[in-house]
């Protein structure tokens, strides 16, 4: 294991965390690595407890007061929600370049999640049971959508364009606009994606919101999209009141890669990751220790031209990695341990990697396909499991906004058939009452 002695803010980088598969303690160093927590250390539950108890108390007014000690401006009733007119208009206020790319992605979105709806089922069995099950949409969706310090316009597609697919009735956006400040391509994305209601409400006032409702906010079935810490906490909180999606944690990639990959195309994929929270992590796993070297040389020279590269260099120093292994035969069980959000398969034929891995949120196959383009406009929805959560769920989907009911037809023929092994179940169980609901039933069964 090795580590770079931090450079001054002048260089603006750090080395990130170097690990070589021959290093006799690398399996503890990996392992390390993959249970380092990079969540805010802040226990903020107390806070956004408070916070939705004032919501669910005094609804409005609570919101309302939350706004403006948080957001730093004020609002009314009135003033909550968008109108269309504004939500309408703001296209006006929005490049057309990037307005003509918003919609090209929308329809990408939508043709990838009409794919995914599940089809109903009815059958009889061979004792004449009809069995089966149908689909119906959750009736309304929350989406919260993001607006620190980089305003995700892209994750109102993401979410609300599978939930329009699964046949949501009603989709609500709720959105922090710090200062009174709004992104106009966020309402943009809005009216493209068919949202029907837009709030200007952040933080954990908005999960109350619309968990709980308010005499302006009809409350919502389920609540999904990313934020920070106390987003996440309200989430939590609420969850059981409603549905949510997931808690998700920073952002994350890594990237396998031989050494026929260009290093600043891995660079780039690596800071892609970096710049958008110190707390983010980018990992690489090559088997050439001359083309980690040429990659980290990448960085160095990319950080400096960045936007965000104070964001970014944290990150990378903070939580990045660089790990040198023997074999990328190796990689998958690497990969299964780290169970990454993004993983970026950079070789010459990533589908001899591809059937060895169990656990990643979204995999990019060959070097031609970056995980940006999952960010934006691939198809796929971006909003993924992170912090090792792709071991046990999946990526934001249509199945998120559909539930599934069982449906049951027994004749008097078919109880016949199954019913004495009910009776001796219920029996077994010491349930009487249930025992006797089918037994009644098989004395006359035509009745």
């Amino acid at each position: 294991m090795d580590r770079e002695v931090p450079r001054g803010r002048e260089g603006m980088t750090a080395m990130a965390l170097k690990l070589s598969a021959r290093d006799a303690n690398f399996q503890a160093a990996f392992a390390a690595l993959v249970a380092k927590g990079r969540e805010t250390k802040a226990n903020v539950d107390d806070v956004v407890a408070s916070v939705l108890a004032d919501v669910k108390a005094r609804g409005d007014a609570a919101v309302i007061d939350s706004t403006r000690k948080f957001d730093r401006f004020s609002l009314t009733p009135e003033t909550f929600a968008f109108t269309k007119a504004e939500i309408a208009g703001a296209a006006s206020q929005c490049d057309a370049t990037t307005l003509k790319a918003l919609n090209e992605a929308a329809e990408r979105i939508r043709d990838y999640h009409v794919r995914q709806l599940p089809k109903d089922e009815f059958y009889r069995d061979k004792a004449g049971i009809g069995l089966g099950w149908r689909w119906t949409a959750v009736s309304s969706a929350g989406l919260y959508v993001p607006g620190g310090t980089a305003a995700l316009f892209s994750s109102v597609l993401m979410n609300a364009v599978p939930a329009k697919v699964a046949g949501v009735e009603r989709l609500v956006v709720t959105m922090p606009t710090p200062d009174g400040k709004t992104n106009p391509l966020t309402l943009a994305a809005c009216a493209v994606a068919g949202v029907d209601e837009v709030y200007r409400v952040g933080g954990a006032q908005a999960i109350a919101m619309l968990a709980y409702g308010t005499k302006s906010v009809r409350a919502v079935d389920k609540i999904v999209g990313p934020g920070n810490a106390y987003v996440a906490s309200a989430k939590k909180q609420v969850f059981g009141t409603v549905g949510i999606d997931m808690v998700a944690g920073p952002s994350e990639v890594t990237v396998v890669s031989d050494a026929l990959s260009d290093p600043a195309w891995i660079a780039a994929d690596l800071m892609a990751q970096a710049e958008h929270d110190a707390s983010s992590q980018s990992i690489l796993i090559t088997d050439d220790d001359g083309f980690a070297g040429r990659v980290i040389e990448a960085v160095e020279v990319l950080l400096k031209t960045l936007p965000r590269r104070e964001t970014a260099a944290q990150s990378w120093r903070d939580h990045g990695a660089v790990i040198v292994v023997r074999s990328l035969l190796d990689a998958p069980d690497l990969i299964n341990q780290i169970a990454p959000e993004h993983l970026e398969l950079a070789v010459a034929d990533p589908q001899t990697l591809l059937p060895r891995i169990r656990h990643a949120g979204a995999i990019f196959l060959g070097r031609h396909t970056p995980e940006a383009l999952g960010d934006y406009n691939a198809g796929p929805s971006h909003v993924l499991p992170t912090s090792g959560a792709a071991r046990f769920s999946s990526g934001l989907g249509v199945m998120d906004f559909l539930k599934r009911t069982s449906l049951i037809d027994c004749t008097g023929a078919g109880l016949a058939a199954i019913g004495p092994g009910a009776v001796a179940m219920a029996q077994a169980e010491v349930l009487d009452a249930h025992a006797q609901s089918v037994a009644l039933r098989m004395k006359s069964p035509n009745s």
